[in-house]
């Protein structure tokens, strides 16, 4: 009533004079105060900003979150309530980790198919803590793995598995871990699926030339590296949901002629980006799901030590490709998040690669013949 009173005694008062009357009060209130204000608040638009953080700040902060959430929502790889299964996580070091925490920082959820041999020191590591390091997602939690199956993608139904590999202590325990049978467990646990991982690859005899290889060496690489995800795309197809995506990684030595790379490994891969293609059209068909493949460069994970050239690998994309950097895995999961995310549905069929270029030269810029145009 105070105010009203001065304001029918001063009808001559200019309309900036009776905002400063109005005002006033509220600013020596507000400066009284030393909650989230500042000293001085000259006008009276921030005058009244300051009131409302004030008094509402939780619902400030809020409305500026979900604003955000909003903004970025448009172009975001978003995957939340999507389920995924990754085929071939058998340590928190190679591309199939990197692709897992990637679909998690996007809001996926997350299944695993653990090679059985490897699978109880991957859960005893993942029970010690032994890869919390590597499972901090950007927002201070740890990626969790829904359900963690073991698995052989080499066999496709428990009759293929020979007594020599049934029978094996490194087998021993485990149950329901070939292709099928795996299908059949994630159908029962999971319901229906929208993104498989295929971050399969072995090749007994890689360390072999070409010409040294032994026809059982080669068919190893190629139904350990190639058949075994059109076997996963015959079994996991129907189980995935309208406009689903598979993806699988491969290597440029299906184009390229890499010393090293031998035992069949490079047949094996030119076999698997031919598969996706025709696997695009065919799952494509019928199942209205998408197949993709990365072709990603070097990387000195545990597997890719087993080649034995790898660090030397990685010092030639270093010296040659046009980004001059080593690649991170987490580059090849930012990657496949896309290509699994609806941002990718027009893409199928299609080898992307994720190499900092080095797929592109045609010299070795780091070659003594060339040191003249470098």
């Amino acid at each position: 009533m105070a105010l009203q009173g001065m304001h029918r005694k001063n009808k001559a008062f200019t309309a900036h004079e009776k905002a400063s009357l109005l005002v006033a009060p509220l600013t020596r209130a507000i400066r009284s105060t030393t909650v989230g204000t500042s000293k001085s608040l000259p006008t009276a638009s921030s005058t009244f900003c300051s009131v409302r953080s004030v008094n509402f700040r939780p619902l400030v902060r809020a409305h500026a979150a979900a604003t955000e959430v909003q903004q970025d929502v448009g172009l975001r790889v978003d995957l939340r309530g999507k389920k995924a299964f990754i085929a071939g996580v058998a340590d928190d070091q190679g591309f199939g980790w990197a692709i897992a925490k990637a679909l998690q920082e996007a809001g996926a959820e997350v299944s695993l198919g653990v090679w059985v041999p490897a699978l109880n020191i991957f859960e005893t590591s993942y029970r010690r803590g032994k890869f919390d390091e590597s499972r901090k997602l950007s927002n201070g939690k740890l990626m969790e793995f829904k359900h963690i199956y073991p698995m052989d993608a080499v066999f496709d139904t428990f009759a293929d598995v020979p007594e020599d590999v049934a029978t094996n202590k490194r087998y021993a325990g485990n149950s329901g871990w070939t292709v099928s049978e795996v299908a059949e467990r994630v159908e029962k646990d999971i319901g229906k699926i929208d993104i498989l991982v295929h971050s399969l690859a072995n090749g007994p005899e890689v360390v072999k030339p070409l010409l040294e290889t032994s026809r059982k060496g080669y068919l190893a690489a190629l139904s350990a590296s190639a058949y075994s995800l059109v076997s996963m795309v015959q079994r996991f197809g129907p189980l995935m949901n309208q406009g689903g995506a598979v993806i699988s990684l491969t290597y440029n030595a299906s184009n390229r002629i890499i010393p090293g790379y031998g035992g069949g490994m490079s047949s094996a891969k030119a076999a698997l980006e031919s598969d996706t293609r025709v696997l695009a059209y065919e799952a494509g068909r019928k199942y209205k799901i998408r197949v993709n493949t990365i072709s990603a460069g070097p990387l000195g994970s545990r597997a890719a030590k087993a080649i034995g050239f790898i660090d030397d690998m990685i010092k030639y994309s270093y010296e040659n490709a046009p980004i001059q950097k080593e690649l991170d895995a987490i580059e090849v999961g930012n990657v496949a998040a896309f290509l699994l995310s609806p941002l990718a549905s027009g893409v199928t069929g299609h080898t992307m690669f994720v190499d900092n270029g080095l797929n592109t030269m045609g010299l070795a810029t780091d070659s003594k013949t060339l040191l003249d145009r470098q």
